[in-house]
């Protein structure tokens, strides 16, 4: 896909010429003095006249008219050189690689350069380039009938820079490029509808996923998961003809299997409700309920690329929420693999029950850090709205690494409060040691207070994705539909992890 060269060649041949243009006095000083030479000067007066802006996401094609060997030059326009951030440029490259998508370009050259500044290297705007290149041309094909046309996406980048570490740019494509993919492999995930992608389709998948990177793979079948005691999770699962499965993913980058990173993903592949039955409008989308066991699966395909010297277990609950006349209903007690027993007061809070069970079994593989992502609640939609991923923790220095994470990932995140008196309404039951859902107030919270119990003393962060695991429209890095939310903070977090005294 991506060629590095070192020398700018405006004789080339290529289907597009890929420039940058930052709002200063003299847009085609330095490097860019040459293209504009071969130009006679005309790109200039282009700029002048409007037809060439340089106003940050702004696009500009123009025809080279036989004038070097691209056929056309495409202008991103980058703003002031000292306001762009490595979010602002990764933007640019999305809304510049829709609009190549959309002119069918098969191949074409980028003058990677014209793209740095002092705070943001040629190996920075390696990886947003890379990134953004996948991010912003994914499409889930759907179920429609395909048409006769055949179809053109762009196969292969030449990239130039005078950088002295090309191998160092070769490497930011490379890992920019896996990010991408990643977070486009849990796009599909949760795009895919829940007849489609059942509990156990999930668990091929990871599977495959485990064969491709040589991950420890374990699934376990309902009659193990009886065996273990799992019975928040069995109670979730009472209600399904598909039976459940847990999926367990172990990575080992370090010799000894210590400091082991627990990461959990919520695997509900289609949310009815339950006996707590959701409305007919609430009830469409549900497929996405298994967002959390997506985003760790694609962090997953990123670690097996980039081969972070970590540990990590990823687990996955996964199941269908259902009604039949065995489904578990409200004033239903039942007993988790912790030992802890629960009283269930609404079987839609069922995303939590999974997340019990399989935060004991992550703690059982020796996890000693957990991060557990769902989409529990739409309480956090509420409190933080569509674009804001709601984080609970029992302990700040891991918060605090997540949060770093999520920053250099361009994924908002948003840290609710954690107080004992959540804690306590989680833990009012007149006959069990928790309930699963205490009331409509400060939902997001007690949903997370939940899980705390379970992870116990172990250092713990919660991530609700309820808002930000789909967009309802296209944006820069997107189209509408799932976003891959917490993929490349996961993965990020996960590269970058430092063990904490605790």
């Amino acid at each position: 896909m991506f060629q590095v060269k070192k020398e700018l060649d405006l004789t080339a041949e290529h289907e597009g010429l890929v420039i940058g243009l930052f709002d200063k006095p003299e847009k085609f000083s330095g490097h860019l003095a040459n293209l504009d030479e071969s130009f006679n000067g005309q790109l200039t007066e282009l700029v002048k006249s409007g037809d060439i802006s340089a106003k940050l996401k702004s696009i500009s094609k123009v025809h080279s008219l036989e004038k070097i060997g691209a056929k056309r030059i495409w202008f991103v326009g980058l703003g002031k050189e000292k306001e762009l951030s490595f979010d602002k440029l990764r933007e640019a490259f999305g809304k510049l690689f829709k609009e190549v998508k959309g002119s069918k370009l098969t191949q074409a050259a980028i003058y990677l350069d014209s793209f740095v500044t002092d705070e943001l290297d040629a190996l920075d705007a390696a990886h947003a380039l890379s990134e953004a290149c996948e991010l912003a041309t994914y499409q889930f094909e759907g179920y429609r009938q395909k048409s006769n046309e055949p179809e053109k996406r762009l196969e292969s980048l030449t990239v130039y820079s005078a950088s002295d570490e090309e191998e160092g740019v070769k490497a930011s494509l490379t890992v920019g490029y896996a990010f991408g993919k990643g977070t486009n492999s849990a796009r599909t995930l949760v795009n895919t509808p829940g007849n489609m992608l059942t509990a156990n389709d999930l668990a091929n998948y990871a599977a495959e996923l485990g064969a491709k990177y040589d991950f420890e793979v374990e699934i376990l079948d309902k009659a193990d998961i009886e065996k273990l005691g799992m019975g928040a999770f069995l109670a979730v699962n009472q209600g399904s003809a598909e039976p459940p499965k847990m999926i367990v993913l172990k990575y080992q980058g370090k010799e000894e299997w210590k400091d082991v990173i627990g990461l959990v993903g919520k695997g509900i592949t289609f949310d009815t409700g339950g006996y707590s039955i959701k409305t007919k409008a609430g009830i469409v989308g549900m497929k996405t309920d298994m967002g959390g066991a997506a985003a760790v699966l694609g962090a997953m395909e990123i670690i097996g690329e980039i081969k972070p010297e970590q540990n990590v277990v990823a687990v996955i609950p996964s199941t269908d929420n259902m009604i039949s006349g065995g489904a578990f209903k409200p004033d239903d007690v039942i007993t988790s693999m912790s030992g802890k027993t629960i009283e269930v007061l609404n079987t839609d809070a069922e995303g939590r029950l999974v997340l019990a069970d399989a935060v004991t079994y992550a703690k059982h593989h020796g996890a000693g850090y957990l991060v557990d992502v769902a989409t529990l609640t739409g309480g956090v939609i509420t409190a933080l709205g569509l674009h804001t991923t709601g984080a609970m923790t029992n302990y700040e220095p891991l918060y605090e690494q997540v949060l770093e994470a999520s920053m250099e990932a361009g994924e908002q995140m948003w840290q609710l409060p954690l107080f004992e008196s959540e804690k306590e309404r989680v833990r009012n039951s007149a006959v069990a040691d928790l309930n699963n859902s205490p009331g409509r107030e400060g939902h997001a919270i007690v949903a997370g207070a939940f899980i705390g119990e379970f992870a116990e003393g172990t250092p713990w962060v919660h991530l609700d994705i309820a808002g930000t695991a789909t967009a309802s429209k296209a944006h820069d890095l997107g189209p509408a539909g799932a976003t891959g939310a917490m993929v490349r903070t996961l993965a990020l977090f996960v590269e970058r992890f430092e063990p904490i005294e605790k």
